[in-house]
């Protein structure tokens, strides 16, 4: 399953187009987190929004809302989605595992991303949150309900999928110096997705 996990940024740029047609005739099934993550931002905060996709429907959601975005993809064509989209907002072509801008933001996510890491990267992402998270920033990911790995498939290719146990994920955001504020595992108001919701500590 290694050489599945290694083969994400290419299957997301190859099917860059396509997804982002098919995510904007989908229901949007997860808004609640999305608005409960937003409400609890300070006015005309910065989101660091990894994993962003094309920018729909997440960041354009925080956009219309007033927030700063910097939205992170390794997938070129993504991006150049986002910047067409949204073109007053940060787009970075980049991976998430190796980030290091520089500076911190008011709110982290790794929404419908996250989750395609393998157990060891999803592991040394928690040290990225921390570095650029400022004091009280809010992060918010979703993973699987358990540890394991499963593959999924779109449009005929194989996506690859992976979870921590929710113990050691407990363990990771205390460690970097979060504060586990909500936890839903298979949320049925959210397409089943189990959440993360943590607050840095001063």
């Amino acid at each position: 399953m290694s050489d599945l996990a290694r083969r994400i940024i290419a299957h997301y740029e190859y099917h860059a187009l396509a997804w982002d047609l098919d995510r904007r005739r989908s229901a949007w099934n997860d808004a609640g987190w999305h608005d409960r993550f937003l409400k609890a931002l300070p006015e005309q905060a910065t989101v660091l929004d990894l994993g962003c996709g094309s920018g729909w429907p997440v960041a354009s959601h925080f956009a219309s809302a007033g927030f700063r975005l910097t939205g992170i993809d390794a997938a070129p064509t993504m991006i150049a989605l986002c910047r067409a989209r949204l073109p007053s907002h940060e787009w970075i072509v980049a991976d998430m595992r190796t980030l290091a801008l520089g500076h911190c933001f008011h709110g982290i996510l790794a929404w419908d991303s996250y989750f395609h890491l393998s157990y060891d990267d999803q592991r040394r992402m928690f040290d990225v949150f921390a570095q650029h998270a400022s004091p009280r920033a809010l992060l918010m990911f979703n993973t699987g309900p358990g540890h394991g790995e499963a593959i999924g498939h779109y449009r005929g290719d194989p996506l690859y999928h992976a979870s921590l146990a929710p113990s050691e994920y407990e363990s990771l955001i205390a460690a970097a110096g979060f504060e586990l504020l909500a936890h839903a595992a298979n949320d049925a108001e959210a397409g089943g997705r189990t959440v993360w919701l943590a607050r840095s500590r001063l």
